[in-house]
């Protein structure tokens, strides 16, 4: 028997992701249109403002590519795709990844909370794909000789 419905897991990093995206969106929006009510969100990062006025018109690119990745796999982990849970992998190492170095190169160990958080996420997912890729191998039927 298959199961049809996601887990409570998959729901919510699927939600995670789906936010990740919305808040990309509304990223690029202040990034493009500055000044206004918007401009106040700056104060919540100040530091990503800065950063981001240094990319330029790069950070608005950086910014939707992260957005469309996360809209991705927020979709796939939804559908339960083939791809999702490898997309869903892949963003979060990346993060964590990203997240390792900056606190050892800004010298900033604040950053490094999170990463107990990034790193239970890859292991719910490593755990939900291995489970995944073993129901389906023990649910293909064998071929006869």
């Amino acid at each position: 028997m298959i199961e049809k419905r996601a887990p409570l897991g998959i729901k919510l990093l699927s939600a995670f992701f789906a936010v990740g995206a919305a808040i990309c969106l509304l990223t690029i929006v202040m990034l493009l249109f500055s000044g206004g009510a918007p401009e106040s969100i700056w104060r919540l990062n100040p530091e990503a403002h800065v950063a981001f006025q240094k990319l330029g018109k790069l950070s608005v690119l950086l910014m939707l590519i992260l957005g469309v990745a996360c809209g991705a796999a927020a979709i796939g982990l939804a559908k339960r795709t083939r791809w999702g849970i490898p997309l869903a992998l892949a963003i979060l190492t990346i993060n964590l990844v990203a997240d390792l170095l900056n606190a050892f190169l800004r010298h900033d160990l604040r950053i490094l909370v999170g990463l107990p958080i990034g790193g239970a996420m890859v292991a719910y997912l490593l755990i939900a794909l291995t489970d995944r890729v073993g129901a389906t191998h023990l649910n293909r039927p064998r071929a006869v000789r």
